[in-house]
């Protein structure tokens, strides 16, 4: 083989060389970019997916406002029903007054009647009865209403109902301890009693 050809041989195996070096140097290089590349992207944070985080103050503002407005909202409620049951129990008072008023007035035209009749006749048996009709018509319409006379007549003593203005002494044993007379009427309404019967009693 000639000098010039060995030459040529000795050429192309450096050329062949250095690319070989290349291509190496070439995937080291792209090898250090990919781990860069991964290092990187693991120390990226992960922030898609998560939830984003709340503000604990903010949220404990937000349950104090929610608790001061249905606070609010309670008083007022509470405000209203007192004004409604203020204003209710105030016409129950009124329509009661009314009820009685109107119940008494038909008797009241009685009683004018019958003192306008007594001048003008002297039946006293007549004007007797008459106002004896219009005391049972005041009873009957006093016991619509729930007022009710309070019986003494021989009835225990009792102070629920009874107020001992007097004591009457030496009384048969069967007596002794009970009503002897009534000085004046006492009455309930439904069942309480509005005045207590002032009597004699037996000792």
């Amino acid at each position: 083989m000639s000098k010039k050809n060995k030459h040529k041989e000795q050429e192309a195996g450096k050329k062949l060389d250095t690319q070989h070096e290349e291509m190496d140097a070439g995937t080291v290089m792209d090898d250090k970019k990919v781990e860069e590349q991964a290092a990187a992207t693991d120390n990226q944070p992960e922030t898609q997916g998560e939830a984003p985080t709340t503000d604990p103050l903010a949220e404990a503002q937000a349950q104090i406002e929610e608790l001061k407005d249905r606070y609010l909202r309670t008083v007022a409620e509470f405000e209203n029903f007192k004004r409604r049951t203020q204003k209710e129990k105030a016409e129950l008072i009124f329509n009661g007054s009314e009820k009685t008023v109107s119940a008494i007035l038909p008797i009241l035209d009685d009683m004018e009647r019958a003192a306008a009749n007594a001048n003008k006749t002297d039946d006293i048996h007549a004007l007797e009865e008459g106002w004896e009709l219009i005391f049972k018509k005041l009873l009957k319409t006093l016991e619509g209403l729930g007022v009710k006379k309070i019986e003494t007549q021989d009835k225990p003593f009792d102070v629920d109902f009874h107020e001992a203005v007097a004591m009457v002494p030496n009384v048969e044993d069967n007596k002794k301890g009970k009503v002897i007379d009534c000085v004046q009427t006492g009455y309930t309404l439904n069942e309480k009693v509005i005045r207590h019967a002032k009597v004699a009693v037996g000792q």
